[in-house]
């Protein structure tokens, strides 16, 4: 092209027609330019994937249905697929030295199994190769390994739409969320899967993986280096302004690769696995990708459910047993409707107990939309939000239940029913609650400085509770449980008593919080309680004997939260460690200051320390009737009344191994998850604890 130029150039010089010559040189010279820039654009669009076999390379668990659906993997364990466009793309702009612009447009649909969680999901890549040696399934959705994570020379550019949150954590849970990613599987971005309404702020969120169609469209500018990531479900017209919108620069990226290839990873894990499909696929750079045509796309997948292995005579006998139980449905359907109808105005009675019920909106608002970056404690029952009510200003902690899990609405009325009364200094104080569909939420206040279990064991910095703050936290929790025990209209068990459940007040003052376990009864009267629930190191010995739960459980578990605030160690640690025989032995041989937190170096009264180590021996005793009232403790550690002799108990010795294996063998214990936040939420493993 410039020997052209030169050529015309020197014509030029020596010809007479010298105008004429230099605007053909120009012409020339453009229209080069101009196709060598068209040269390198591409565009193409997929209406289902019907007879593109030719133009897309598949390997792993990819195949093409022939109803035309793409599928990248099916239900197996750890399975990996990818479907790339067949032909590399030039990916950087011969006139500008930036990575060429590019949009694409699909439609995507992930199933879930019918019983058991799905994962992991699915990922728009544009990556150097269609192949990635090593890759691993699960969280890495088949482009990376933990190796290779985040390594500049992948040179891969992922927007991710994830099911499974976990990524780098020990313990897998619900996801929901999109990311744009670079080399690796650590978001730069991610939001929840959400849309704009038309013209509002307002976000609706939508679940990945429900089976529904779902359009996503990915638009990158190579000029102002923004990628805009926008999804919304089928049926909704492309949302106003995208769910993100980030400047990255992908020039680093395609600067040793010119060529690029298109298309998408998908992967299941160990315990969760889902079909992931494509219905319909466009792409374009340098422009806008051309719009999928509705009516061509193939239909989404039904949720797939496993052959049926009964015989003919069987199936008719369920048959016959269905058409029974209708006609009794029927019969009993308007008495069913009145307990229905009873059962939702005592939900709504739920005001007489905590008069304040929150709009939606301004919880809404308060959270900014239940951001992810908002969330300050997750548990089993749901998520806990920071939030500034927009009318006052005050912050407070928004609880937002799982309505959907198996004891989600018994845990929010169990909740709204036990703080609903209550008022002392030293608990949490519950605000108020909303109810909006499938949203149950419960207001309490905000405890600035977490929990006592995130200062003792994760503080910010060099920061260390010193004895006088320790000694006034374990009393105010005393002072919160008898209050609970005797001093309140009913007895309240809370049994969950532990550090992560207690929250610190801006002045360093002991809250108890998290009811969802909690238990009430008449005074007088026995607890009926039967199912074991609480947090392993701190479950009393007799609970799984009986599982029933008693003021003297939550004496035990406040014994262990005393040996822990004092020594700074956990109930249970490495190497069949148990620090209440720990305490024990230090106890047997005189030693028991030994048993003190070094971190405090040696800065405490020694009378006092002596006194809570001896008192938590004392609330741990084996024995149930041996362990003190919360009201007894309290004149213990006010110095009102000194501490009994009790010659046995060493006879405890060795017995947390063994307690432990029984709580372990036990499959009707419900556990509950350490959080540090400023609100702790208690979640069910396995039992409801009702």
């Amino acid at each position: 092209m410039y020997l052209i130029v030169i050529i015309l150039a020197c014509v030029y010089n020596s010809s007479t027609q010298k105008s004429y010559l230099m605007a053909v040189a120009t012409s020339l010279a453009f229209l080069l330019l101009l196709s060598l820039r068209v040269a390198a654009e591409t565009e193409f669009i997929f209406n289902g994937f019907s007879d593109t076999e030719n133009n897309l390379t598949l390997e792993g668990a990819s195949i093409i249905k022939p109803t035309g659906l793409l599928k990248l993997t099916n239900r197996s364990q750890n399975v990996i697929g990818h479907a790339f466009y067949h032909q590399p793309i030039q990916m950087f702009d011969n006139i500008q030295p930036n990575a060429s612009s590019f949009a694409t447009s699909f439609v995507f649909a992930i199933n879930p199994p019918s019983i058991g969680r799905g994962g992991y999901g699915l990922a728009f890549t544009l990556a150097p190769s269609t192949k990635f040696p090593g890759a691993d399934a699960g969280h890495y959705l088949g482009l990376v390994n933990q190796s290779n994570d985040g390594v500049p020379l992948n040179r891969i550019f992922v927007v991710e739409f994830d099911t499974v949150k976990g990524y780098r954590d020990s313990a897998d849970t619900e996801g929901n969320h999109i990311g744009i990613n670079v080399n690796g599987l650590n978001s730069i971005k991610s939001e929840p899967a959400a849309y704009y309404e038309n013209g509002t702020d307002v976000k609706d969120e939508f679940n990945l993986a429900s089976g529904i169609a779902i359009h996503a469209w990915i638009e990158y500018d190579g000029a102002k280096q923004v990628v805009n990531v926008t999804v919304a479900p089928f049926t909704v017209e492309k949302p106003w302004k995208p769910l993100m919108s980030v400047g990255i620069d992908l020039t680093h990226i395609l600067k040793q690769t010119m060529n690029m290839y298109v298309g998408f990873s998908a992967a299941t894990g160990e315990k969760s696995s889902s079909d992931h499909y494509i219905l319909g696929w466009s792409f374009a750079t340098n422009g806008v990708a051309p719009p999928l045509n509705d009516s061509q796309l193939p239909e989404p997948p039904p949720m797939e459910k496993g052959s049926s292995s009964l015989s003919p005579l069987v199936k008719s006998l369920i048959g016959a047993l269905c058409g029974v139980t209708f006609i009794l449905f029927v019969i009993l359907f308007f008495s069913s409707m009145c307990k229905r109808y009873r059962s939702f105005e005592s939900l709504e009675a739920w005001e007489l107990v905590c008069p304040r019920r929150f709009r939606y909106r301004d919880l809404h608002t308060a959270t900014n939309g239940f951001k992810e970056s908002e969330i300050i404690g997750v548990g089993g029952f749901g998520s806990v939000y920071k939030g500034v009510l927009p009318s006052t200003g005050n912050e407070v902690a928004v609880k937002k239940v799982v309505r959907s899990s198996i004891h989600g609405m018994r845990e929010y009325a169990a909740e709204i029913e036990s703080l609903g009364k209550l008022r002392h200094k030293n608990l949490v104080n519950l605000q108020g609650w909303c109810k909006k569909k499938d949203d149950l939420l419960i207001i309490y206040d905000y405890i600035p400085n977490g929990s006592l279990d995130y200062l003792l064991f994760n503080p910010v910095g060099n920061f260390v509770l010193d004895w006088y703050q320790r000694f006034n936290i374990i009393k105010g929790i005393a002072a919160g449980l008898l209050y609970l025990h005797e001093e309140w209209e009913q007895v309240v068990i809370h049994r969950d008593v532990k550090t992560s459940n207690v929250l610190i007040d801006a002045d360093m003052n002991a809250r108890l919080g998290d009811f969802g376990l909690a238990r009430l009864y008449d005074h007088g009267q026995l607890s009926y309680t039967t199912n074991l629930v609480g947090t392993i190191g701190y479950i009393a010995p007799e609970l799984t004997r009986t599982s029933k739960a008693s003021t003297s459980s939550d004496v035990y578990a406040y014994g262990v939260l005393l040996l822990e605030v004092v020594s700074g160690r956990r109930p249970i640690g490495l190497d069949q460690f148990f620090l209440v025989d720990w305490v024990i032995e230090c106890y047997q041989l005189n030693q028991i200051l030994d048993a003190v937190d070094p971190k405090l170096n040696s800065v405490h009264v020694v009378e006092e320390v002596e006194l809570v180590l001896k008192l938590g021996l004392l609330c741990t005793h084996h024995r149930p009737d041996a362990r003190p009232t919360m009201r007894q403790v309290i004149r213990y550690l006010n110095h009102d009344d000194p501490l009994p002799d009790t010659s046995d108990w060493g006879s405890m010795s060795g017995s947390g191994s063994r307690f432990l294996e029984t709580i372990c063998s036990n499959n009707n214990i419900t556990t509950s998850y350490n959080l540090s936040s400023s609100i702790e939420m208690t979640s069910s493993s396995i039992e409801a604890g009702r």
